[in-house]
């Protein structure tokens, strides 16, 4: 986890600047960092926020870019799933991005084995931190730190790493594609749609990808 540090604090920087920039008094931004620990869902609803944006668009809109969470935790279930509700419980708050991708990389075939927990805890005690600390330096340097200095940029440098190391299939190139594309074509819609958009034509096209897979 130590390698990615570097971009997830400046991420989470971001995302405490963001959060005091739009409006948040110091104790919603930190509240809203300990209780969503969702960076992108964050940075989405924050310009709704600040807009005005009805409450069902705000959270259609958040609940869209938190599916993959959907996605991670249902192959997590291969490993975990046999765990008690409470111990299950405790993993989802924790579960992230990063700590998924170096997890399925570590343990490539999806059955519960030793030290898999460890392992898993191992990445959080780097992963959640990182993230806070991050965070909570945005919100509480907000006004001081000049946005000329680019912090933005490597926070979605970051992520296009992320994102980058988790294509590992032709489909799933596509789905890239098809969200790029309609995110640019819908760009001009009102409240951030162009998001929802992305997600549902990404979607629509990754499960017709996957059933024509199966049925071949």
């Amino acid at each position: 986890m130590a390698s990615p540090s570097l971009g997830l604090a400046a991420w989470g920087l971001v995302t405490g600047i963001t959060m005091v920039k739009s409006g948040l008094s110091l104790p919603l931004a930190m509240g809203m960092s300990l209780l969503v620990f969702a960076g992108s869902a964050q940075l989405t609803a924050l310009p709704l926020i600040a807009a005005g944006a009805p409450l069902w668009v705000l959270l259609a809109t958040a609940f869209c870019v938190n599916l993959r969470f959907v996605i991670f935790s249902a192959q997590w279930r291969h490993y975990f799933g046999h765990l008690p509700r409470v111990r299950r419980l405790s993993l989802t708050y924790f579960a992230a991005d990063l700590n998924f991708v170096y997890f399925v990389k570590r343990y490539p075939d999806p059955q519960p084995a030793p030290g898999q927990q460890r392992y898993f805890w191992g990445g959080v005690a780097v992963n959640w931190p990182t993230w806070q600390l991050s965070a909570f330096t945005g919100i509480l340097l907000a006004d001081r730190i000049p946005p000329h200095w680019g912090i933005g940029f490597a926070g979605v440098m970051a992520l296009l790493g992320l994102s980058y190391s988790l294509l590992t299939e032709r489909m799933l190139w596509w789905v890239l594609v098809t969200a790029g594309v309609v995110s640019i074509l819908t760009y001009s819609l009102p409240l951030k749609l162009n998001i929802l958009c992305a997600i549902a034509a990404a979607g629509a096209v990754g499960w017709w990808l996957d059933s024509r897979k199966r049925r071949s």
